[in-house]
């Protein structure tokens, strides 16, 4: 299914177009229909010869209302530009135009209103300048049509062009992940909340669990209809109204959108290729305050301009827009901005969820440039370059690629080993090649300063590694389990270390360990306690298991340590269980060193406290 839309200046005639068309009347609103001005977004629909029903948007031509007519445009397969016979081209005209040329609309049909009003020979100058106006735009070349909505005169054949020009017209692409932007909300008495619009990926159906993007409000349909007619379900490129149970209509308002649950995230900065427009009011500067219209939706923002510092008519760069209000952009999302004077420009989203950037980098241009290219398998690479590691999911999302697609295509990087995939199932962690190389050697950087500061320590702990590579916990031990196959680490478990990495002692350090330990030994059951020793050589004879620390300042040499245990197991086998004190009589210690002594023990899950008992653990 197709959808079109008007555009053109107030008073031109595009509604009543319609309802010479369609017998539809699209002005919906009491004020509209006194003022005999569309103001809002109107609706209807045609049989075309070939059995096609098309949706139509009727969007407003006042100057005061280009934003609900930006509202309208944002899924239209092709425009029907209006033009009155008797004015020609006006400025609104233009301004339109412009809109939809900076959305790239190639497929249109310039419709010269009102034809019965004037004499053949000035209809033929309206004809030459409409055709003179569209020659620079995507629409060039477009065909012109006459018409009459008062005499029915030239309407026969515009409806054979609408046939044959949406016959060549290309169906939308399928990303299996549907999403309507919200262009109208009310509610209807014994049904509840109701949301109109034109649905631009994907399909829905009556069941379908979905939610409300910005929001995240979880909904499910109750109804679908489109042009009026009950359906179980709808296609891409429909005009449709969903009935929807889980949320009330002042939850709901224009510009949000309706989608399957999970996928589609807000971001509040994103990369693009912006164009100016042909008649810009004035330049775009770097850090200028504009209106950002996406769909249905707008927001304020400050565009930051990438490769220079304004932007004039006809114009085109690289722009990091940073939203006030975020929006949820996918890739390849066409854009509109605007200043309080008229339309700047408008272009297509390159990156989401993007990060600021140093102005003016040939390296920043050149990966904008690859991110824009129609390669999927390069716009793959670079988007984990830029934001990976990402899943599967996040992939599709952030590529605008479906999900089927992003696989496929993943597939085949990896196998050319220019991805790499750490762990399994859903939350399977893809890097590019350059990527995890680049965390391995921040992982080879960190050991390295970590084993300089503490060179008698068998390694970093697992934790301390993971929090310096900035790595998810969940995925961190797949990480860890490919750098050890690849060569770059060796993970013991509690300690990370590098290959080449094995603490050893001086001489100076021996002589006083060697010291430390032969008094731990001398000392039996009640070694020494307050002696002073270095905290780092203490941790490294603690490492090599040459002694064993049950306390604060208490340290056993791990052969008296080994003899004590066996003791304490002999008398719980013999007799069930030990006490404190039963345990101090059979070592002949004192309660300061047996309370540590069989705290240490039930640590390491030697012994098990029940009450003032300790039994086998």
């Amino acid at each position: 299914m197709h959808v079109i839309g008007t555009a053109g200046h107030v008073d031109h005639g595009k509604s009543t177009l319609i309802h010479a068309l369609t017998s539809i009347d699209p002005d919906r609103l009491r004020e509209e229909k006194e003022r005999g001005m569309t103001i809002d977004l109107g609706f209807a629909w045609l049989r075309l010869p070939s059995g096609e029903e098309i949706g139509i948007v009727d969007v407003p031509g006042h100057e005061r209302f280009i934003k609900n007519m930006l509202a309208g445009v944002g899924g239209i397969d092709l425009a029907l530009l209006v033009i009155a016979a008797d004015e020609g081209v006006m400025p609104q005209t233009r301004e339109h135009l412009d809109i939809l040329d900076l959305l790239r609309v190639t497929r249109g049909i310039a419709v010269i209103t009102k034809s019965d009003l004037v004499e053949p020979d000035f209809l033929e100058l309206v004809r030459e300048e409409v055709a003179e106006t569209l020659a620079t735009t995507t629409l060039a070349g477009a065909p012109v049509v006459a018409v009459s909505s008062q005499t029915g005169e030239g309407l026969p054949e515009l409806i054979e062009l609408l046939d044959s020009q949406l016959q060549e017209t290309p169906q939308r692409p399928d990303r299996g992940r549907p999403r309507l932007p919200i262009d109208r909300a009310f509610a209807i008495s014994g049904f509840g909340t109701v949301v109109t619009g034109t649905l631009i990926d994907g399909s829905i159906s009556v069941g379908s669990e979905l939610e409300i993007v910005p929001g995240r409000k979880n909904v499910r349909v109750r109804g679908l209809q489109s042009h009026k007619q009950a359906e179980t379900s709808a296609e891409r490129g429909s005009r449709t109204a969903v009935n929807l149970t889980g949320v009330d209509v002042d939850e709901v308002s224009r510009g949000q959108v309706l989608t399957t649950r999970g996928w589609l995230k807000t971001t509040g900065a994103a990369d693009g290729y912006i164009r100016m427009a042909a008649n810009a009011p004035g330049p775009l500067r770097h850090n200028m305050q504009v209106t950002v219209h996406w769909l249905a939706a707008e927001s304020l923002a400050r565009i930051r301009l990438l490769d220079s510092d304004r932007l004039h008519s006809g114009d085109s760069g690289w722009v990091q827009m940073v939203l006030e209000t975020p929006l949820p952009f996918i890739k390849g999302d066409s854009f509109i901005l605007r200043s309080n004077v008229g339309t700047l420009g408008g272009g297509e989203i390159i990156e989401v969820d993007a990060r600021r950037h140093k102005r003016n980098d040939p390296r920043l241009i050149a990966r904008l440039e690859a991110l824009s290219a129609p390669d999927p398998s390069e716009v793959i690479l670079r988007t984990l370059d830029s934001g990976g590691p990402l899943t599967v999911a996040e992939l599709a999302r952030r590529s605008a690629l479906s999900d089927q697609d992003t696989r496929d295509h993943v597939t085949q990087l990896e196998n050319e080993s220019r991805i790499v995939a750490v762990g399994d199932g859903a939350n399977r962690l893809l890097y590019s090649r350059d990527g995890w190389t680049t965390l391995s050697s921040a992982a080879v950087e960190q050991l390295a300063a970590y084993h300089k500061s503490f060179p008698l320590r068998r390694g970093a702990s697992r934790e301390d590694l993971r929090s310096r590579l900035r790595a998810q916990p969940e995925s961190f031990p797949e990480i860890l389990v490919l750098m050890q196959t690849e060569g770059v680490l060796v993970d013991e478990g509690s300690t990370v270390r590098l290959p080449d990495h094995l603490p050893a002692l001086n001489d100076s350090q021996r002589a006083v360990s060697d010291a430390f330990v032969r008094l731990l030994r001398e000392s039996g059951n009640n070694p020494p306690t307050g002696q002073s020793i270095d905290p780092e050589l203490l941790g490294y004879l603690t490492d090599s298991g040459e002694v064993v620390p049950v306390g604060e300042g208490i340290v056993y040499d791990a052969e008296a340590y080994q003899n004590i245990t066996s003791q304490v197991l002999e008398y719980i086998q013999i007799n069930g269980k030990i006490t404190v004190s039963e345990t101090r009589d059979l070592l002949n210690s004192s309660r300061k060193y047996v309370l540590p002594l069989l705290q240490s023990m039930d640590a390491r899950r030697i012994t098990r406290r029940i009450g003032d008992d300790r039994v086998l653990a």
